[in-house]
């Protein structure tokens, strides 16, 4: 099975244990740091932090590749009221073409590490090409060990997470690592698993 239909069934079976009102504090913390401009929100699910930057005064594109999360993250816009701020696109986060630069902040919670190797490196692609010198791009992914890493998916179809050191290889040559965070997430009712914050700049 894809990601695609991984996370297609998913949505469908309301298997969507990330759909809190608010995005993790690293994104508020992000948020209350910068000056509001221009965001991109990379796997955007239900809009929780492309609703919550709009509420903050930003303009932000939200891309997720399936209609029904971006179907109801444009719902919970409309009801938050901030459905003009918001741009939501049914898309690849892979091939962002369609998108004109520039941001001053990209946001990816959680849609990296289940991409395939050819779809990061179109990922990276299209990040160097929309932020510029001084933009930020926050990034928390499910982490694995290089060991584990030649797995797609375990046998529960979990995404097949990504090493910190392609993480490093990824970005490392175009953007400066400012910070960086390793810990454990544990999924309410279900399994727990190495997880990452990267804190990058352009």
């Amino acid at each position: 099975m894809d990601a695609f239909e991984r996370m297609k069934q998913r949505y469908e079976a309301g298997d969507v244990p990330w759909d809190d009102p608010l995005p993790p504090p690293e994104v508020m913390d992000m948020v209350a740091k910068l000056p509001a401009g221009r965001a991109l929100d990379l796997g955007c699910g239900y809009g929780r932090s492309a609703i919550y930057l709009a509420r903050h005064g930003w303009q932000v594109d939200a891309v997720d590749f399936i209609p029904a999360a971006i179907a109801e993250a444009r719902r919970r816009a409309k009801v938050a009221g901030v459905a003009g701020r918001i741009r939501f696109h049914v898309a690849s986060v892979a091939e962002l073409g369609f998108l004109e630069p520039f941001y001053d902040l990209a946001i990816d919670v959680g849609c990296l590490h289940a991409l395939t190797d050819e779809d990061r490196v179109g990922y990276r692609n299209g990040l160097v090409r929309l932020l510029p010198a001084g933009s930020w791009y926050l990034l928390f992914a499910r982490l694995r060990s290089p060991e584990t890493a030649v797995s797609q998916t375990d046998e529960t179809n979990s995404p097949r997470g990504i090493t910190r050191d392609t993480v490093l290889e990824l970005f490392g040559q175009e953007f400066t690592l400012v910070k960086a965070t390793e810990g454990i997430t544990h999924v309410p009712d279900g399994p727990s698993w190495a997880s990452g914050w990267f804190w990058w700049q352009r």
